[in-house]
């Protein structure tokens, strides 16, 4: 080995160890919504790994979906002095006052999967996917998928004043505007949950000739399409055929129901919001540099073609 090869893996090593050394001494708070969806539950995993993987010290907070958990979760993070907080808003409103309250102490905010209605200068930055871009994904499918056809469409729609639930109405509203035989003729939140989302599903089976009339359901998320997938086995209706069911998310379960016929397509949200915070965390303590305010992961879409039964096999072990 040449002395400029030695000289450069001993500097690249050198980098290495002392970006490690950073990361071991941080201690960043997490304050999570819950654990509402298989969606929720491996991106919480997920986090907690990359955190070790790091050498970072993770405190982690679970809100159980509830705000004023979220809120005092992060005012304890404050209190103890964290070198950073990162925070999964349950809701879009209602936070400048508690992000304030973090910029004042110098500790930087990073949102998680979801904004908030605050000024930019009281957060870091935001790591999420284009969640109206999600919505059109899921809407541009639905019109390739039914052409000319009239189609009769109901949705699932998450948590209410949540910005997933927002956005993704938005883009999917958009991807079949202007399509005169493809309407939207029932729509009810299912709560991002599987039991709440097959409890509304029943309602609308019921509303519309016992589902005969429906050409598609639209879930927000994947928990919920499991759930009306349920509920249209029970209605004696077969998923995936007798009704296209199209959803967001890229849990397990929706490639297993996906493999066995009984689902269309999901539009895919990576559970791994962590990484690139952290990465952004690690570079701005390093050198002082904001890093881009609206850090933006890829929405993409999933079909039978896509070999759902590897997927299942790939993401079982990520803690959906």
């Amino acid at each position: 080995m040449s002395i400029l090869s030695r000289l450069a893996l001993v500097a690249s090593v050198s980098v290495l160890l002392s970006s490690t050394a950073m990361a071991a001494d941080l201690t960043v708070g997490f304050s999570q919504i819950g654990s509402e969806s298989g969606w929720r539950a491996a991106e919480t995993s997920v986090t907690k790994m990359e955190a070790e993987k790091r050498g970072i010290q993770l405190k982690f907070a679970d809100a159980q979906q509830k705000q004023e958990n979220q809120i005092k979760a992060i005012r304890g993070f404050i209190a103890q002095g964290v070198d950073a907080i990162l925070v999964a808003p349950v809701v879009a409103t209602g936070w400048e006052a508690v992000l304030g309250e973090a910029k004042d102490a110098k500790i930087p905010v990073i949102l998680l999967d979801r904004g908030v209605d605050a000024p930019q200068d009281l957060y870091l930055t935001s790591v999420a996917s284009d969640q109206v871009e999600e919505g059109r994904v899921a809407g541009r499918w639905l019109v390739d998928a039914v052409k000319d056809k009239d189609c009769k469409v109901v949705e699932l729609q998450g948590t209410v004043g949540s910005t997933p639930a927002i956005n993704r109405k938005k883009g999917f509203e958009e991807a079949i505007g202007g399509k005169a035989n493809i309407s939207i003729v029932r729509s009810q939140t299912g709560d991002f949950t599987r039991a709440k989302g097959k409890e509304v599903m029943e309602g609308f089976i019921k509303a519309e000739n016992g589902g005969k009339d429906i050409c598609a359901v639209y879930a927000h998320n994947d928990d919920m399409a499991v759930g009306a997938i349920q509920a249209i086995k029970d209605a004696g209706l077969k998923p995936g055929s007798d009704l296209l069911v199209v959803s967001i998310d890229g849990v397990p379960d929706i490639f297993s129901a996906m493999a066995a016929g009984e689902a269309n397509a999901t539009v895919e949200l990576t559970p791994n919001m962590a990484g690139p915070a952290f990465d952004a965390l690690e570079a701005y303590l390093k050198d002082g540099k904001a890093p881009e305010k609206f850090i933006i992961t890829e929405s993409k879409l999933y079909t039978p073609a896509d070999n759902p039964q590897g997927e299942y096999e790939t993401r079982k072990g990520l803690g959906y």
